[in-house]
């Protein structure tokens, strides 16, 4: 059976590579045992400094695998075991094809993001009436400007990586099968310099841009409860599950 999960290191550099393709690298409990397996190493290693996420030629991840009905979480990581991991070496991911909802969160728990030109990015979380649960409701409007994330978690529209680009969140844009190469060629970059340097400039910035999260984090969790509350969560799995557009039923909290 194929592992859904790869770890390849290149030079200074650890692959974690989710090949879970017949399921669009959604995400269930084995794979996000695999990621955080993953990340253990990149931690553990001495001779390693940088990381890479990627998923395979034709998607990233579709995020949270909606047909076990829960975000899957590890120990150490978290939802995905990653998005609440901490870290001390820099993280890229690397993007072809789909990275939508919980795809899109793991992306955003990273560092730096190259992508393909063919890929697409969306947070489709409240056209299946549910909100985004793994950090995007704060880590996107951090990562990108206000009102290009407020349109985003909204409209549950997906966004191309040349637009992501424009705007200063895709670090590097590449040609339709070039995101890995590209990410390890910006990992190169990286793994030219003192990693004790990097680690510590890593950290700074950590520190100064997450000092709200843990608001943040509540914000979420009120919001989660409030839409499973409502009944719109479970007619939007179904839904999606049926391939019929959803009966909304629930009102507006104000």
């Amino acid at each position: 059976m194929t592992e859904t999960v790869v770890h390849q290191i290149h030079d200074r550099t650890m692959v974690i590579k989710l090949q879970r393709e017949h399921k669009r690298n959604a995400v269930d409990q084995e794979l996000s045992e695999g990621i955080e397996a993953g990340l253990d190493k990149l931690e553990r290693d001495p001779d390693v400094w940088c990381g890479i996420v990627t998923g395979t030629s034709s998607v990233f991840s579709a995020g949270t695998d909606l047909a076990a009905g829960y975000s899957p979480r590890t120990d150490r990581g978290g939802e995905y075991g990653l998005i609440r991991r901490p870290r001390t070496k820099p993280l890229i991911a690397a993007v072809e094809g789909h990275a939508v909802g919980g795809g899109f969160e793991i992306v955003l728990a990273c560092d730096l993001v190259v992508a393909s030109r063919s890929a697409t990015f969306g947070l489709p979380e409240v056209r299946r009436g549910v909100v985004a649960n793994c950090g995007a409701l704060f880590r996107g409007p951090r990562a990108l400007p206000l009102n290009f994330a407020r349109e985003m978690l909204l409209t549950a529209d997906p966004v191309g990586a040349a637009r992501l680009h424009d705007v200063g969140f895709v670090n590097r844009l590449t040609e339709p099968g070039e995101a890995l190469v590209g990410a390890l060629e910006l990992a190169a970059r990286i793994c030219l310099n003192s990693p004790t340097a990097v680690a510590q400039t890593r950290r700074a910035i950590e520190l100064a841009t997450t000092s709200h999260d843990a608001v943040g984090w509540i914000a979420t969790e009120v919001g989660h409860h409030a839409v499973l509350a409502s009944g719109d969560a479970q007619e939007g799995r179904t839904a999606f599950l049926e391939k019929r557009p959803p009966r909304w039923r629930g009102k507006p909290e104000h």
